[in-house]
């Protein structure tokens, strides 16, 4: 059961009224362009995964946003199409990503959502001013300096910070940290949803599953009859169950008879998805549901590179350098995420995570330069060598 859904008070509608996003109209673009993004990364780890699993598009779209404000050239312009969005559009990414990060947490009072970012830095190595500024103003993202050296205290605090940015559901992401790494970004979303219209739990039942392999299994099955919008193609057949206001909704595809996830998958990358939502229409759904949860964590490197940003991970193509003079390229990228669906509700979490590596790291032999003793100095210039001024300084 979902603890701390007691929020009465705002079944009035007239207290809890639905609210759309209100996003300028290259925004609103983006929006569409995003679930272009989402169905093409659902397809690859669909693909990759033969056992349940949670990702979110959304929290990758804020990680490769960040990434992409410390990106240039060729580097910049596969992640933009990555995302779906034009090559050099960097600005307009950092606006969309904004305003869902202001008004998406706002939209329902009776679902709590929340998003946060955050970057951990090696403190020997900064990253620049421009870059701090950009990812502040528009991702609101913590920026945080860490001894690498220590890895165990540097571990703690950064899964410290994933742990409570996800009410705990995400406890660890990280395993271990390098002093070659210059730094650590994370993206952490929960999501905790009462159903508008709630199971009984007196219905719930075990009742026969079918995997895809054909054998049968017994899972606790939420029942209800009730009034839901529904559409259907040849490929699948959808329900859409609303949260709190409706601001927020789960769509549960299920494949048509004879079709695979993987064809279900496939399908969504070549529909018409916002023409297919909006022809549902409302009918009495006799629904039965899992009750389930489950727990999936995943590197995507090679998934994003096939995707289109190959370079990022490519020590010799990777350009990073509007991030910090001393970035290479990305170690990795991955997703930790957490979903539970009972009969109150939904309660989901996600972390969004990348590791920078170090370009230029060797600080070559410690040296110690005290000058205490009398010394000659020269002011030149840079290009050409000229000496301007020569000196001497001998404390007289």
């Amino acid at each position: 059961m979902l603890a701390g859904m007691s929020c009465d008070k705002y079944d009035d509608p007239a207290k809890n009224p639905y609210k759309s996003l209100d996003l300028s109209t290259r925004s609103a673009e983006f929006a569409r362009q995003g679930n272009t993004f989402a169905f093409n990364f659902l397809d690859r780890v669909n693909t990759a995964e033969e056992g349940d699993y949670i990702i979110s598009p959304l929290s990758m779209q804020f990680l490769l946003g960040m990434l992409l404000d410390g990106a240039r050239g060729e580097t910049a312009d596969e992640i933009c199409d990555v995302l779906g969005y034009g090559a050099g559009e960097v600005d307009a990414v950092n606006e969309y990503c904004l305003s869902m990060l202001e008004q998406l947490p706002s939209l329902d009072k009776k679902t709590k959502l929340s998003i946060a970012n955050a970057i951990f830095v090696n403190n020997r190595y900064p990253l620049l001013d421009t870059y701090k500024s950009t990812v502040g103003q528009f991702y609101q993202a913590e920026v945080a300096n860490l001894d690498f050296s220590d890895a165990a205290g540097s571990l703690k605090k950064m899964n410290g910070w994933c742990s409570k940015k996800t009410n705990g559901l995400i406890p660890k992401v990280l395993d271990d940290v390098s002093a070659d790494m210059l730094a650590f970004l994370f993206n952490a979303m929960y999501f905790k949803g009462e159903w508008k219209e709630k199971f009984s739990k007196g219905n719930t039942a075990d009742e026969s599953f079918t995997m895809e392999d054909g054998a049968k299994k017994k899972v606790w099955m939420m029942k209800i009859e009730k009034n839901y919008a529904y559409q259907d193609n040849d490929d699948f057949r959808v329900v859409r169950l609303l949260y709190g206001n409706g601001a927020f909704s789960m769509l549960v595809i299920l494949p048509q008879a004879g079709k695979t996830t993987d064809d279900v998958a496939a399908a969504l990358k070549s529909c018409d998805w916002d023409k297919f939502v909006q022809s549902m229409v409302s009918c009495h759904v006799d629904l039965w549901l899992p009750k389930f949860e489950t727990k999936f964590s995943k590197k995507l490197n090679d998934i994003l590179s096939e995707m289109g940003m190959p370079s990022s991970f490519d020590a010799a193509k990777a350009d990073f350098l509007s991030m910090s003079d001393y970035a290479l390229c990305l170690s990795f990228v991955k997703q930790d995420a957490f979903i539970k669906v009972d009969e109150e509700g939904t309660e989901a979490a996600v972390v969004s995570s990348a590791g920078m590596k170090l370009g230029s790291a060797n600080l070559g032999e410690h040296v110690v330069f005290h000058a205490d003793r009398p010394f000659l100095y020269l002011i030149t210039e840079a290009s050409t060598g000229a000496i301007l001024f020569a000196g001497k300084y001998s404390g007289k």
